[in-house]
């Protein structure tokens, strides 16, 4: 250890600074991916579409979340984005509407989630597959198909 106590205080606060620095330059941009704006890539997206269009046939289930049981709308989001593609996102379709990023019908890609609203909550959640279609999960005694979205009253949201 140095004898020079003002030496050795020089060095504590520069090893402290040099410290807070590289701890920023780690986890600045890990929070900076976590909020984009621009929530999952077209790449993933397109992943999503893809994974979701596997389902295809499988019947609806109210409270569904999986292949062997069926699904239901936001259950079908569910498996795809969390199991499937490893993101976080809720259970339910207001939960989802709520937690994803809401973009303009113009700025839609595949991948992204259409969203029926009454009353301000979303009741209804589709996987957007470009060209005005989704895939969803309807209602019982129907089983997860593409559909053209019948209806101009939707919004768009991208998971984050």
């Amino acid at each position: 250890m140095s004898k020079n106590p003002l030496l050795h205080r020089h060095v504590v606060r520069a090893l402290i600074i040099a410290l807070t620095v590289l701890t920023a330059a780690f986890v600045a941009p890990a929070n900076q991916a976590q909020a984009s704006p621009y929530g999952v890539s077209a790449r993933v997206g397109a992943v999503a579409v893809t994974y979701t269009a596997k389902e295809r046939g499988r019947p609806y289930r109210m409270g569904g979340t999986t292949p062997a049981r069926g699904f239901d709308c936001s259950g079908l989001v569910t498996y795809v984005y969390k199991t499937r593609l490893h993101r976080n996102i809720p259970r339910t379709a207001d939960a989802q509407y709520r937690a994803t990023l809401r973009i303009s019908k113009k700025s839609m890609r595949p991948g992204d989630l259409v969203f029926f609203l009454s009353g301000g909550r979303a009741y209804h959640v589709g996987v957007y597959a470009g060209h005005n279609k989704m895939w969803h999960a309807a209602r019982p005694g129907t089983r997860v198909k593409l559909v053209t979205i019948w209806t101009t009253q939707w919004v768009g949201g991208r998971v984050r």
